[in-house]
């Protein structure tokens, strides 16, 4: 048989967690082939790159995408659950579920809207494996990468949000040096805890510390917004330590009025939400690392300009 695309594996990965146990990503693997009549052969099909299997690629984009709408969740490294909103799917949906019916979670549309550009029908295939042929291959690649960078960004802060607030204060400390801040000698400071006058850390930017960047971070659920309390007491914080400049950083969100005031003060805050911590973390390989390199190549030109 032909292994199923991922959506036609949704259902299937869903039911095997109906009994409300933590599963391993290998027993989920090793489950879905067996109800579904995946041989051992076709399971070691390789993709292009070698890196993975056509089947355990599929797999894992059908978790990823009901993890990205709140159907499953990750409690612990390689280990998914199913949560009560997967149940009521599941009772729901007897047949199928794919990414229509994901689509009326508004988790999974953020999710989705913050892959661009948009995707329609490639997607009934495996995401990553069969860029449509209406678009360039570069083009095509590009697309791919970005949804599977989407996915990522949306897993780590799910993460992040099962962390104590201090994985998070320490979490963005080494983001900002791994996007320059501070130089190649960067120092930083983790100052979280109690007592700590509503800063988490700083960066000298410079070896005699003559300038310094404080920081604040938020561990926010998605609901709850970072208001314009919040940046005052921050700005009252970088006041009170003599410093000019900060960086406010939530899991969440920021209301208006929050970016407004920020916008008003005199001291340079620099405001970075959920969404943008995620992307920022995925572009500078701060918790993600690296899981295929491909290159793409074309006729050299040069070599057969006979002139």
């Amino acid at each position: 048989m032909t292994i199923p695309d991922f959506q036609s594996m949704m259902r299937p990965v869903l039911a095997l967690h109906a009994d409300g146990l933590p599963h391993t990503a290998a027993d989920v693997r090793n489950d879905v082939a067996a109800v579904l009549g995946v041989t051992e052969e076709e399971r070691q099909v390789p993709l292009p790159s070698g890196r993975t299997t056509r089947y355990a690629n599929r797999v894992a984009w059908a978790v990823s995408h009901m993890v990205q709408a709140l159907l499953l969740e990750r409690p612990a490294r390689g280990v998914t659950q199913i949560t009560q909103r997967g149940t009521e799917v599941l009772a729901k949906y007897p047949d199928r579920v794919d990414m229509s019916v994901l689509a009326q979670f508004p988790e999974y549309v953020a999710f989705r809207s913050r892959s661009r550009p948009p995707l329609t029908d490639r997607d009934r295939g495996s995401a990553g494996e069969e860029p449509t042929q209406e678009v360039s291959p570069s083009e095509a690649i590009t697309e791919v990468v970005d949804e599977a960078h989407a996915a990522v960004a949306g897993d780590l802060l799910a993460r992040i949000l099962l962390r104590p607030p201090q994985f998070l204060e320490r979490l963005v400390l080494k983001l900002l040096v791994s996007m320059g801040y501070g130089g190649l000698e960067a120092v930083t400071e983790h100052l979280g805890g109690p007592g700590d006058q509503g800063l988490d850390g700083l960066i000298r930017q410079d070896l005699l510390g003559l300038d310094v960047v404080y920081v604040q971070a938020k561990r926010y659920a998605p609901d709850r917004k970072v208001g314009r309390p919040d940046i005052q007491g921050f700005a009252g914080a970088l006041q009170g330590a003599q410093a000019s400049r900060g960086i406010f950083i939530t899991t969440s969100s920021f209301s208006a009025d929050a970016r407004s005031y920020a916008d008003r003060i005199n001291a340079r805050l620099v405001l970075i939400d959920g969404p943008e911590l995620a992307r920022l973390m995925v572009e500078h390989n701060c918790g993600v690392k690296v899981e295929e390199t491909f290159a793409l190549k074309q006729v050299d030109e040069d070599f057969f300009d006979e002139t």
